[in-house]
């Protein structure tokens, strides 16, 4: 059993990686086992430092890996560098400030003395996507490496080289071995080691189905877990906006990443009033794109990250096409090698289409007219997701009073939907539950132990 990398620009075969049996999985498991103790007791600013070196592996590997991402998932070169560099950012944010994240907390009670103090669980599974393969796994490890925790990931099948290259990250960077460790394993084994004795916790980012399948046996075992699923965000282009701006930055969220990101900007939903301007500066951008090899810094349109995730997405725009609605631009795969889709405006999408309740995992976007801002806001809240949503207006408390309604994870007026380790960060409803990043994330995976003195 073996993982094979297919170069999603080219189609071309790049290396074959085994599969661990279940002897090599049981000695990587009881590794961490065996370092958890001495990791939880480590002083914190020991962990912190470890934590701030890290950062400095990936700042002067950046281009490597970088490279890495981009023959392995397909990833336009610029954009992979600016992924190392925000988990770079990361890694430096915990490190200069879980101490005071994770500071006792006085409590005033009938005791002398009384506090909260947050201490860590043990080993957390991190099961990891494909489309921001550093990002995902460094998001979730800085705050649960700095809180005490140990990690065991378990990356995504196409990108076992970024995953191997992540576990070079804490080697270099100081951390015992066993702190975090990749397991090259497949998506079977992956039930057996939710629900390993030497697993404390879980967190996923990942589809709506693998989200069920974890949170039904980390339920069953009685562990905690923490869910980022996909998203459908919402994009609410309100009759005083900008429309220039709106346009640019939309069409930077919906393309980027070839579209294969959460937070991406996925419905538009456009006041009829200035629906004709903004989709003329949208459909510019568009048509714009150039797809290409993506090590190529002229490249502007990046390829899927697998030939059946585009056919998948191919499906979707094909159920609402024969249902009625209409292609502005693209809808179809691009001709020629690799796992590219034409960049896509889907108007006349409706209730009972599959791109209206599913997420479009890719380069389409859904623009929705509507007659005004209470109809704009029943239609963002329409979705069975909840990640991220942004509102455009020249009006900054309208747009604040409408962001405060959005039901949503997170809320962006007149800017592009990130992640932000300042800012905690995931979704309601379909979208998952549990917090990553900022505070909320550092504590996610601790004991919120009560101490009570007489």
């Amino acid at each position: 059993m073996q993982f094979t990398v297919i170069n999603p620009a080219s189609g071309e075969k790049l290396r074959d990686y085994p599969i661990w049996d279940a002897a090599r999985l049981d000695a990587a498991l009881t590794l961490t086992a065996a370092a958890t103790p001495a990791w939880m007791a480590r002083p914190l600013d020991a962990r912190a430092a470890l934590l701030r070196h890290a950062g400095e592996v990936l700042l002067r590997r950046r281009d490597e890996f970088a490279a890495l991402m981009s023959r392995e998932m397909g990833k336009l070169i610029a954009e992979a560098r600016a992924e190392i560099e925000k988990c770079a950012r990361c890694c430096a944010f915990y490190a200069e400030q879980a101490a005071g994240l994770l500071a006792d907390e006085p409590a005033h009670t009938d005791a002398a003395k009384s506090y909260v103090t947050y201490q860590p669980l043990g080993t957390v599974l991190a099961i990891m996507p494909w489309n921001f393969p550093f990002w995902q796994v460094i998001r979730a490890a800085a705050p649960a490496l700095a809180a005490g925790n140990t990690m065991v990931l378990k990356h995504a099948d196409n990108v076992p080289g970024c995953a191997l290259a992540l576990d070079q990250v804490f080697r270099q960077a100081g951390c015992p071995e066993g702190v975090f460790q990749t397991l090259m394993i497949g998506i079977p084994q992956v039930d057996g080691v939710i629900r390993d004795a030497r697993v404390h916790a879980v967190t996923l980012t990942g589809s709506e189905r693998a989200g069920r399948a974890v949170a039904g046996a980390a339920g069953e075992a009685l562990k905690k877990c923490v869910l980022e699923l996909g998203g459908s965000d919402a994009f609410v282009v309100l009759d005083d906006a900008d429309v220039k701006l709106a346009a640019e930055v939309g069409a930077k969220s919906r393309y980027q990443n070839a579209g294969q990101s959460c937070i991406a900007a996925k419905r538009f939903i456009v006041a009829e009033k200035i629906a004709a301007a903004f989709l003329r500066e949208f459909q510019a951008r568009a048509a714009a794109l150039k797809p290409g090899d993506p090590l190529d810094e002229n490249t502007s349109l990046a390829p899927m990250a697998r030939i059946d995730l585009r056919d998948g997405l191919h499906r979707q725009v094909q159920d609402a096409l024969t249902k009625g609605a209409s292609a502005l631009s693209g809808g179809a795969p691009l001709a020629g090698k690799g796992a590219f889709y034409a960049p896509t405006i889907l108007e006349g999408v409706q209730p009972g289409m599959r791109a209206w309740s599913e997420e479009l995992f890719g380069p389409v976007a859904l623009v929705i007219r509507v007659r005004d801002e209470d109809e704009a806001l029943r239609v963002a809240n329409g979705s069975p997701y909840g990640l991220g949503g942004s509102v455009w207006t020249r009006d900054a408390a309208r747009g604040e009073a409408f962001a405060r309604r959005l039901q949503s994870g997170s809320a962006f007026v007149n800017g592009l939907v990130k992640s932000d380790p300042r800012l905690p960060f995931g979704g309601i409803k379909q979208s998952g539950y549990g917090r990553e990043l900022a505070r909320h994330g550092i504590r996610e995976f601790t004991n919120a132990k009560s101490v009570w003195i007489a």
